[in-house]
């Protein structure tokens, strides 16, 4: 398998492990709630570079929620470091949750 086709698989199934994080306060996925800014993944050398940010500069549960990403990302057999940055560029908004979200939450 090429190098590009192993990088795509492996970011589809990235995005399957994040829309298994759920901030403890909101019952939406991070990924749906469109927290989830880039995912660089290097499939030679297995590094993950991910940038996200929280609904709240002052979440409480930034921690929880940042350690819940690395550890899940760590357990895909092809991410052998996960570097889970966040970043309050550009400031998040209800605009950039899915369709789907923005259901749940009662927002359509």
């Amino acid at each position: 398998m090429e190098n590009t086709d192993k990088t795509l698989l492996t970011e589809d199934h990235i995005v399957e492990v994040l829309r298994t994080v759920y901030d403890p306060e909101i019952p939406v996925n991070i990924f749906d709630l469109g927290l989830i800014y880039r995912i660089d993944f290097n499939a030679e050398t297995g590094e993950l570079n991910l940038d996200m940010t929280l609904t709240a500069p002052g979440c409480p549960m930034a921690d929880y929620i940042m350690e819940d990403v690395r550890q899940k990302l760590l357990a895909i057999d092809e991410v052998k470091a996960a570097n889970v940055n966040i970043v309050f560029e550009p400031e998040w908004n209800e605009s950039m949750m899915s369709d789907e979200a923005k259901a749940e939450l009662g927002l359509l």
